[in-house]
């Protein structure tokens, strides 16, 4: 059996991003294969750690909560005893592999593996293609590892060389478990339309709220997750404040939850009619668009990006140009169309179900030619 490293700074346990989630997917896949994995994460030690035993804190490299993309490059503005520790420690652990999960953050660009230990690259975004620590990151690494097939085209659509590119698709840490029907009926009938979302500009939560029809009568219940990172100050205290000015509007019908775990978020949308992916930009993947597919619950978006066609005829999509209105009026139809939205239900399931650790981890190490 081998091991295998993942490294990520900002990782720790339910720590809500999705590069985070499909790390800890694949460290759960790794585990049912029989392999050991390893994590290292920049310090401090956070609480949690004691959830992940494959978990290493960095000493070279010390983060903030929340961190700017300016902390890392500060942190790592002298590479070399970030070089030196990370080598040393995969070299203890006589590491057979390594996944670093991000360019700058993930260390991607510094690729410090001892000799003969394999490296990838996991992608979640297509960086411009001008970025020198982009290009260093993509040319160091044995394999390429895009986090969706949306991503591979995007990267091959950009012009990138995708000879060593193998997608390892993000995975759910639960199985599909779909409601019964008698239930899904009643939540379409009745239910509340529930939302899990990262705190992030992009993510367009106020904008929907404030599109919010004047004559709409379901709950709203909105989870909104800080993460221990910003893209600028003050970004997640911004985005919050916003929405709870749309909730000042409208107390009666939205409701503002804090964070769930990862395994609490599918069971959550599972009580949902719908979910709604109001994201701005694209996105590559979606994790809380494929929980709430795996437990039934449809889910309305916008004509671009992972989301459309990973849903499917399981949910709805409008285009970007019109507007968060247009995704009140897709959903409003689905919800009204009991034979729509049975469909819709049903095939939810379907659409996620490769998505599991243990398939994610096998492509993974096949890639690597483990």
């Amino acid at each position: 059996m081998s091991t295998i490293a993942f490294c990520l700074l900002t990782y720790r346990p339910d720590h809500p991003s999705g590069i985070e989630r499909s790390i800890a997917a694949l460290v759960e896949g790794v585990r049912r294969l029989g392999h050991t994995p390893l994590i290292l994460a920049a310090g401090p030690a956070s609480p949690s750690d004691v959830a992940e035993p494959g978990m290493v804190r960095l000493d070279s490299v010390r983060l903030p909560r929340p961190a700017l993309n300016d902390d890392v490059l500060r942190a790592l503005a002298d590479p070399q005893p970030v070089i030196e520790e990370v080598r040393g420690i995969l070299a203890r652990h006589q590491v057979d592999a390594v996944c670093w999960a991000d360019t700058l953050w993930g260390l991607g660009y510094l690729n410090p593996v001892p000799d003969g230990v394999r490296s990838a690259l996991m992608v979640h975004k297509i960086r411009r293609s001008s970025e020198d620590r982009w290009q260093q990151a993509l040319a160091a690494v044995d394999v390429v590892c895009p986090a969706s097939d949306y991503l591979a085209a995007e990267g091959a659509q950009a012009g990138l060389d995708t000879s060593r590119w193998v997608t390892v698709p993000n995975a759910l840490l639960t199985d599909p478990t779909p409601l019964p029907a008698d239930q899904r009926e009643a939540l379409r009938a009745a239910g509340p339309i529930r939302i899990a979302s990262r705190v992030e500009p992009a993510k367009g939560l106020a904008e929907l709220l404030k599109a919010m029809p004047a004559d709409w009568e379901r709950p709203i219940e909105l989870v909104l997750a800080e993460a221990d990172f910003e893209f600028f100050p003050g970004m997640q205290r911004d985005v919050i404040a916003a929405c709870k000015e749309q909730q000042a509007a409208r107390p009666e019908l939205i409701r503002i939850l804090p964070a769930l775990g990862w395994r609490e978020v599918p069971q959550f949308l599972a009580g949902a009619a719908a979910t709604v992916i109001s994201s701005t930009e694209p996105e590559t993947f979606c994790h809380t668009a494929a929980e709430a597919l795996s437990v039934g619950t449809p889910v309305i978006t916008f004509d671009f990006g992972n989301v459309p066609g990973m849903a499917g005829p399981a949910g709805r999509a409008v285009p970007l140009e019109h507007g968060a209105d247009a995704l009140w009026k897709a959903l409003r139809a689905l919800l009204t169309s009991p034979d729509d939205y049975r469909a819709a239900s049903q095939a939810a399931p379907d659409r996620v179900a490769a998505f599991n650790p243990a398939a994610a981890a096998r492509t993974l190490l096949a890639a690597l030619q483990i």
